[in-house]
């Protein structure tokens, strides 16, 4: 085993710590270590990273099925509403130049960031639906979907806003319901990829069985860790990873200046802050608050 491909398998370990802990995260993890550690292309990359994170998401949602934390008429609704949006994505994508694939991941990537530092609040006094809409859960499904499809981002980080937030699930109901939907797109998505890209399987296969392994561990360790330090810990890693893959799209004469990569890095320092103070202050106004806690006019 090479230097590159031992570093490769060993990190990772991290995708399936960060779907075992937060139900998403494997892809925002994948691509960049597939394109940047393996030195793969950034289609191929996508297109691997697919793979490992819905095997890794088939082995994930073991446990919070046998816990009861799985809605599964939600789960493959929302999951094959996915899949029709991942497929056109993988399809759409081989129409698509690697660095415009690239930068749209790392917008995603920020995006994400912004969600998971903000949090995400269950729903206040409101009673769980068992199941959620089916045309919500379609429409939610086919632009996720589509999105995972385009640049093999937005799985779990969309899926659960979309369960918790839009639908009301609990987060341990989203997240593990997520899990499903996910393994549903990534398959999906990579149906569209192979008709373009060409897999290295020995090294998806070595990926993917660390992947396995560190979802397993992640499993483990939710108890152990405090879930709102554990999600904004990771916004801000991925905001920092986001900044890395933006400015790796720059022209070379460009990259190398550590002043210009210094103000990127502060820039999106500040959008995300400015976004999670913005949602902050229209959660807090008192016209947001539930309508029991308002006062008579």
């Amino acid at each position: 085993m090479t230097a590159t491909l031992a570093l490769t398998v060993g990190l990772a370990v991290l995708i399936g710590v960060s779907l075992g802990l937060l139900g998403g995260g494997g892809s925002i993890l994948a691509v960049p270590l597939l394109v940047y550690v393996a030195d793969l292309p950034a289609k191929e990359a996508i297109a691997t990273s697919l793979l490992v994170v819905g095997a890794t998401s088939v082995v994930g949602v073991i446990p919070h099925a046998r816990a009861h934390r799985v809605r599964w008429r939600t789960g493959l609704i929302f999951g094959l509403a996915g899949m029709t949006g991942a497929y056109a994505g993988g399809r759409l994508a081989g129409l698509i130049p690697g660095g415009v694939l690239l930068t749209g991941f790392a917008v995603m990537m920020l995006a994400t960031a912004v969600a998971m530092i903000r949090g995400r609040r269950d729903a206040d006094g409101r009673a769980a639906p068992h199941e959620l809409p089916v045309p919500r859960v379609i429409l939610d499904g086919v632009v996720v979907g589509l999105v995972t499809g385009l640049v093999g981002a937005g799985g779990g980080f969309l899926v659960v806003p979309a369960l918790a937030l839009l639908g009301g699930l609990p987060m341990s109901v989203a997240v593990g319901t997520s899990l499903v939907v996910i393994a549903m797109k990534s398959f999906a998505g990579l149906a569209g990829y192979l008709s373009t890209v060409q897999i290295d399987w020995g090294l998806a296969a070595a990926v993917t069985a660390a992947a396995i392994a560190g979802s397993l561990a992640g499993g483990r360790l939710t108890a152990r860790i405090p879930a709102d330090i554990l999600r904004k810990a990771f916004g801000w890693f991925v905001v920092v990873m986001g900044v890395f893959v933006l400015g790796q799209q720059l022209p070379d004469d460009l990259r190398t200046r550590p002043l210009l990569w210094a103000g990127v890095g502060v820039v999106a320092a500040i959008t995300v802050t400015v976004a999670v103070w913005h949602g902050r202050e229209c959660a807090n106004r008192p016209d947001r608050r539930p309508a029991t806690d308002r006062r008579p006019d």
